[in-house]
C-alpha cells in the first residue's frame, strides 16, 4: 500500500547550470521535523523543503554547499548520494566514483564510439562530510550553519568538517587502495559495476556508507568507519577494524542489487536496493535486522534479510526513467521514496514532483 506526496520546487532556485530542473536528479532525502531535505546528483547544494499540508512539501530554500565546505573545485558538481543526521550535525556523501561520458546520438558513430571512452573524475565527489544543523528559533525551520553554539552543551561550537584530503582525492579512497575487494574496481566508472557510494547512516559513533557498486557475485557492500575529529575544519578516520584497519565491510546479499540507500530505524538498517549497472531492474527495500548490534564485520544471507516491498521502475516507453534514488523515514511505520528521472505522469506543473509514501 502506498501514498503520495506532493514536493513543489521553485523555479528560480532549481535550474543547474546544464538547464536541468533539481527534480529531474533527485538522489537522496532525509526529512527532520516538517522539513524535508533533498540533493540532486548534478548540483553542488541541498534543498530544503516545508510541510505547507499533509499531502505537500514545499517553500523551497536552497543552500549552496561551497558557503559551508572547503570544495576543491567551484565549478564541478558534488553528487550527493547520501544525508544523515546525528547529534545536531547534518551528514553527506559524495559518490566517489568515476563517470563515464554518455554517447550523443546527434553525433556521428565516431563521436559517439570517442565519447564513450572518455571517463570524468570530479573532484568534488571525494566528500565525505557533515554540517552544523540547529532549528531557527523565530521560523521554527532547521538551517545550516558553519560555526555555532552546540544547542544543549554550554560552551561547546558545532562547526562544518570534512574528512582530511589525500592527493586529489580523501583518506577513504586511500585506504580502500589496496583492499583484497576493492582494489580492482577503483578505476571503473560506477555505472559500469565500479566503485560508487549511495547510501549514508548514523548511529552514534557508527558511519555506514553503502556502495551501489561493486556487485560481488550478488553480494552488495556496506562499509562502516568512524571519525576522530581534529582542531582544524577536518577530521580523520579512526582505526575500527582488525589490525588498526580503519574501516569494516559488511557484505549481503541482495540477489545481485546493489545499494541505494540506507536508513537507520531503532536496532535495524532499512536498505533500498536496485541495479548497479544503468538499467531498468528491480528495485527493493530490505530490512537488516539487528544491524546497529553487529561489532564485527558480518556475511548476511538473503534468509536473514526481510524483503519488505518491491518499488515500481520505468520499463517499455518509461525505459531509464522513474529509478527509485532516495528513501527517507516519514514516520515510524512508513518511508518516503524519491525518484531520479521521474517520468511526465509523475511531475505537476512546471516545478513540482510526486513522491511516493510505504508502509513498512
Amino acid at each position: 500500500m502506498k501514498k503520495h506526496l506532493n514536493l513543489e520546487f521553485n523555479e528560480k532556485l532549481s535550474i543547474n547550470k546544464a538547464g536541468k530542473h533539481v527534480r529531474d536528479g533527485l538522489s537522496t532525502a532525509i526529512i527532520l521535523g516538517d522539513n524535508l531535505w533533498i540533493a540532486c546528483d548534478e548540483r553542488s547544494s541541498l534543498e530544503r523543503l516545508t510541510r505547507t499540508d499533509k499531502d505537500t512539501f514545499g517553500n523551497h530554500q536552497s543552500f549552496d554547499l561551497t558557503e559551508f565546505l572547503e570544495l576543491p573545485d567551484a565549478d564541478s558538481e558534488i553528487d550527493v548520494e547520501g544525508l544523515g543526521f546525528e547529534d545536531h550535525y547534518l551528514w553527506l556523501v559524495g559518490s566517489h566514483s568515476l563517470a563515464r561520458k554518455k554517447p550523443r546520438k546527434a553525433d556521428t558513430p565516431e563521436k559517439q564510439i570517442k565519447r564513450l571512452a572518455k571517463v570524468k573524475d570530479d573532484p568534488n565527489r571525494y566528500l565525505l562530510a557533515r554540517i552544523p544543523m540547529v532549528k531557527d528559533k523565530e521560523t521554527g525551520e532547521y538551517v545550516l550553519r558553519k560555526e555555532c553554539p552546540h544547542p544543549d552543551i554550554p560552551n561547546v561550537k558545532l562547526h562544518a568538517a570534512q574528512l582530511v584530503s589525500y592527493g586529489d582525492k580523501n583518506k577513504l579512497m586511500s585506504v580502500l587502495a589496496n583492499d583484497i575487494h576493492l582494489k580492482p574496481f577503483l578505476n571503473i566508472p560506477g555505472k559500469d559495476n565500479g566503485f560508487d557510494i549511495e547510501g549514508l547512516a548514523l548511529s552514534k559513533e557508527k558511519i555506514f556508507i553503502g556502495l551501489r557498486g561493486p556487485v560481488l557475485r550478488g553480494w552488495a557492500m556496506i562499509l562502516e568507519v568512524a571519525i576522530e575529529d581534529t582542531k582544524s575544519a577536518h577530521f580523520k578516520l579512526k582505526p575500527i577494524g582488525e589490525k588498526g584497519a580503519f574501516y569494516k565491510k559488511h557484505f549481503l546479499h541482495l540477489e545481485g542489487m546493489g545499494i541505494r540507500e540506507l536508513r537507520v530505524i531503532k536496532n535495524d538498517l532499512l536498505i533500498l536496493a536496485g541495479p548497479t549497472m544503468d538499467l531498468d531492474g528491480t528495485i527493493s527495500v530490505y530490512r537488516w535486522k539487528d544491524a546497529m548490534k553487529q561489532e564485527s564485520e558480518a556475511m548476511v544471507h538473503r534468509k536473514e534479510l526481510e524483503r519488505l516491498f518491491d518499488v515500481p521502475h520505468g520499463s517499455g516507453d518509461t525505459s531509464g526513467q522513474d529509478k527509485a534514488e532516495g528513501m527517507a523515514l516519514y514516520d515510524e511505520s512508513h518511508v518516503l521514496i524519491v525518484f531520479d528521472s521521474p517520468t511526465e505522469k509523475r511531475k505537476t506543473g512546471d516545478n513540482g514532483v510526486v513522491a511516493d509514501i510505504y508502509k513498512l
